[in-house]
């Protein structure tokens, strides 16, 4: 199984794409990043260890480069199926899950998986990217392909405090935008919880953590000391991404106090209940 730190640079999905019109994420992958989850490696191990992995039928929503992909084949699940738009992405996640699963090109608001077919959905970072109506149509697509008792898993940025202003939130949510090219609309962390229930999805635990993902403390903690010394390296000799990887870093500090990760642990009711 190939990881991504087996793999260069010019390899990955987005190799030939722009640096400066480039989606943040895809952007500190190329940096050699390879946890891009608001709550850190920390918070992710914490969410997949409480979805109940092992033994059971998974499906990741939008798994990109497969690093959670990995972690899920990891711990024994009975299969795998990653959900996965952008194709390069995906032929990328099937040779991940070779052996154990596969990777389909499509949306997650539209799988194409049998109904009540899955134990565990899993989503990490990327309800956060999505407007209003494709946040409720993923979520409710999980519901869908979710057997009665299954857990839907999410990993995502949060707004803080619950009573946060509105224009504060505007402001956040356009300076994100601007920093990495991506339309993010992050939810206060009640927000994100009335979202999932809303699907009728019963929330049972809850845990933030401080978006931290551009702090050296961080850096190192999720990419060890190494990773995080290949990620100064390829900064400091590529002028584009240096400006690319700066401008995040000083728009995540900015907004520091009013973001932060969270996990979910929803679950979908049994018939009886």
């Amino acid at each position: 199984m190939a990881t991504y730190a087996e793999t260069s640079a010019n390899t990955l999905p987005f190799a030939d794409r722009p640096v400066e019109r480039a989606p943040g994420h895809w952007v500190l992958a190329r940096a050699g990043k390879k946890v891009l989850r608001p709550g850190g490696l920390a918070l992710s191990t914490w969410a997949l260890k409480h979805a109940g992995i092992p033994g059971a039928h998974v499906v990741e929503f939008a798994p990109g480069l497969g690093v959670t992909a990995g972690a899920i084949i990891g711990v024994g699940p009975a299969s795998y199926v990653g959900v996965e738009r952008d194709p390069d992405a995906c032929a990328r996640v099937n040779a991940i899950a070779s052996g154990v699963g596969r990777c389909v090109n499509a949306d997650a608001a539209e799988t194409g998986l049998a109904d009540q077919s899955a134990d565990v959905v899993v989503g990490e970072a990327m309800l956060t990217m999505q407007g209003e109506k494709a946040k409720r149509a993923i979520v409710g697509e999980a519901a869908r392909i979710l057997r009665p008792g299954g857990r839907y898993v999410i990993h995502e940025l949060a707004m803080t405090p619950t009573t946060i202003d509105e224009k504060v939130a505007t402001e956040i949510r356009r300076a994100l935008a601007r920093a990495i090219n991506v339309n993010a609309r992050p939810l206060t962390v009640a927000q994100w919880r009335a979202c999932l229930e809303e699907a009728g999805l019963v929330v049972e635990e809850t845990r933030t953590a401080p978006m931290a993902l551009l702090r050296p403390g961080r850096v190192i903690a999720d990419e060890g000391l190494r990773g995080a010394l290949r990620i100064l390296r390829n900064v400091a000799r590529d002028k584009e991404l240096r400006g690319r990887v700066m401008t995040m870093a000083r728009t995540f500090n900015k907004y520091n106090h009013n973001l932060c990760g969270v996990a979910i642990v929803a679950r979908k009711p049994k018939e009886d209940q």
